[in-house]
């Protein structure tokens, strides 16, 4: 039923689809589609506004309209629909994109054919999987952990990512844009609580999409109860470095 009642409003033209308002949203009622912020149903929210100050960009606002009534119990439904997930795919027991590997660096990288090349660096990696959704929050690499979190466009953009980056810690990717927001912060926070993550570099491209995944880690810190001294380094879409420092520094700056 419509009735006269306040509700978001999401400007398209300001919306960088960051998702930094999303976990903002106790409702769930805002998601991101298509790189773009939207209201998933105009019952789901109760315009009270709670995600407002999230935005960096002042794409939301509360206005009056007539709009579909706010109603708690499908609130409830979807949320309850939402956390369980999607039904899990058929997939074979030893799919290797989900099975757990831990092993040492291969060293020298050979190349096509198995040859050696000069100039080619070594492979840094210590463990499968690397995806943030496929990681378990159990994984025996997790333990104890130097964590490097990165925007997976990073590993083209930057060069020596391997080099620079990935020796002694153990890597996750994603994407803040097109990825769960809400489930990544409930994944981090089950790693804080229980992994002992001893430290933090994150990630990141200098485009706005990728500023919310050190919102995300420290969301996720809050939730957990921990201080894990985190470290951000912004790569230019030319790969280059662009900032590198403690993460709280360069959100003041």
């Amino acid at each position: 039923m419509k009735v006269m009642r306040k509700i978001i409003e999401i400007d398209d033209e300001l919306c960088d689809g960051c998702g930094e308002c999303v976990p903002s949203c106790a409702e769930g009622a805002i998601e991101i589609v298509d790189g773009k912020a939207r209201l998933v149903a105009e019952k789901y929210c109760d315009g009270l506004g709670a995600c407002l100050g999230e935005c960096p960009n002042g794409a939301l606002r509360v206005v009056e309209r007539e709009a579909e009534d706010f109603d708690e119990e499908a609130v409830e439904e979807y949320l309850k629909k939402k956390n369980r997930g999607p039904e899990p795919f058929a997939m074979a027991p030893a799919c290797p994109s989900s099975q757990v590997h831990v092993f040492e660096p291969s060293g020298l990288d050979k190349g096509v054919g198995g040859k050696e090349t000069e100039g080619r660096s070594s492979n840094r990696l210590t463990h499968w999987p690397v995806q943030i959704n496929l990681i378990p929050p159990t994984a025996p690499f997790l333990k104890g952990a130097d964590l490097l979190v990165a925007a997976d466009c990073v590993a083209a953009a930057y060069a020596n990512f391997h080099a620079d980056f990935l020796e002694g810690r153990v890597v996750m990717i994603g994407c803040p844009k097109f990825d769960d927001v809400a489930a990544y912060i409930e994944k981090f926070t089950e790693i804080f609580k229980t992994a002992g993550i001893r430290s933090i570099t994150v990630l990141v491209m200098e485009v706005p999409c990728c500023s919310g995944l050190p919102v995300i880690l420290q969301r996720a810190m809050d939730a957990a109860g921990k201080k894990i001294p985190m470290d951000q380094v912004v790569i230019g879409t030319r790969g280059e470095i662009l900032q590198k420092g403690a993460f709280q520094a360069l959100r003041a700056s």
